[in-house]
């Protein structure tokens, strides 16, 4: 095979390295920043018919800074407003630990300006919330408090019904599986057996417990979808309790769950070939 020129060589080379170059500002300036629209239809044995068509918007994940995480969330919220749904939903880490200064309750400051911008989102029947690990790590207190003064429930181990057109469901939310604190049973204690309940849980893996509880879905968080994916390659890295569900749909025995890619980032603001996410789920009984 013949040599390639000296000026070809160092062109194709410089080529390579710009390549390079944009593969990395791609996903440190602009994938970040760009969230996309997730729609998931789902078919539920126990879902009412009256309440069919029903939509949740989902959200996760924020991780508030000012410098780097503030702007998906902003972009977000307008494209989530865009799809009027009728119930939405907040899975947790709103805030990150440990921050710039290792400081966990001054981390927890952070979820005032967070729920400040998520306050502008509003749903007919309400925006809900869970806590996620980070949130819990920092001080969950402050986080429930930010977030409930501006009209943003926390469910934590409770349950609340749902209810249009003389039917309902169930709304569930754990307390962060990792904090050892979640209650199943104590979050669906007051939930009649034959009512389908909707579980919010930040840790996409809890499903292996959830499903041997009458749950009919789970929505989660937590695994930012693995973050940066290389092609051909599994995620870099996962967290706890987020190695098995990463992304998207998957079924759990009996159990349906949707893991969210989430809109902020950790320890580095990069993501790749994987983009924050707002989810549109519709739900509808399988019954004919």
């Amino acid at each position: 095979m013949p040599l390639i020129p000296t000026t070809r060589r160092r062109f194709l080379y410089t080529a390579a390295a710009a390549g390079a170059a944009v593969v990395a500002g791609d996903s440190i300036l602009l994938e970040p920043n760009r969230p996309r629209i997730v729609r998931k239809d789902f078919l539920l044995a126990r879902w009412p018919q009256r309440l069919n068509g029903f939509t949740i918007g989902l959200i996760s994940d924020f991780h508030y800074d000012p410098l780097f995480s503030v702007h998906p969330l902003h972009a977000a919220i307008p494209l989530l407003s865009s799809l009027r749904p009728d119930l939405i939903v907040l899975t947790g880490d709103f805030v990150s630990v440990p921050n710039f200064n290792n400081d966990e309750k001054a981390a927890a400051l952070a979820a005032d300006p967070c729920a400040t911008l998520l306050r502008q989102l509003s749903a007919p029947f309400g925006v809900w919330a869970i806590l996620g690990n980070h949130d819990c790590d920092t001080d969950p207190a402050y986080v429930t408090h930010a977030l409930e003064s501006r009209n943003m429930p926390v469910l934590a181990n409770q349950s609340v019904a749902i209810e249009r057109n003389g039917a309902r469901f169930w709304l569930a939310g754990i307390n962060d599986a990792l904090s050892r604190t979640a209650d199943l049973a104590q979050t669906l204690r007051k939930v009649p057996a034959n009512e389908p309940v909707v579980l919010l849980a930040h840790e996409p893996d809890f499903a292996d417990q959830a499903c041997h509880f009458p749950i009919d879905l789970q929505l989660s968080g937590h695994s930012h979808g693995g973050q940066v994916r290389l092609p051909f390659l599994p995620p870099l890295y996962l967290p706890d309790m987020a190695k098995k569900y990463v992304l998207g749909t998957y079924q759990v025995g009996p159990l349906p769950l949707y893991t969210n890619a989430g809109l902020g980032t950790v320890d580095v603001a990069v993501r790749l070939n994987c983009p924050p996410e707002v989810t549109l789920l519709t739900l509808r009984s399988s019954k004919t």
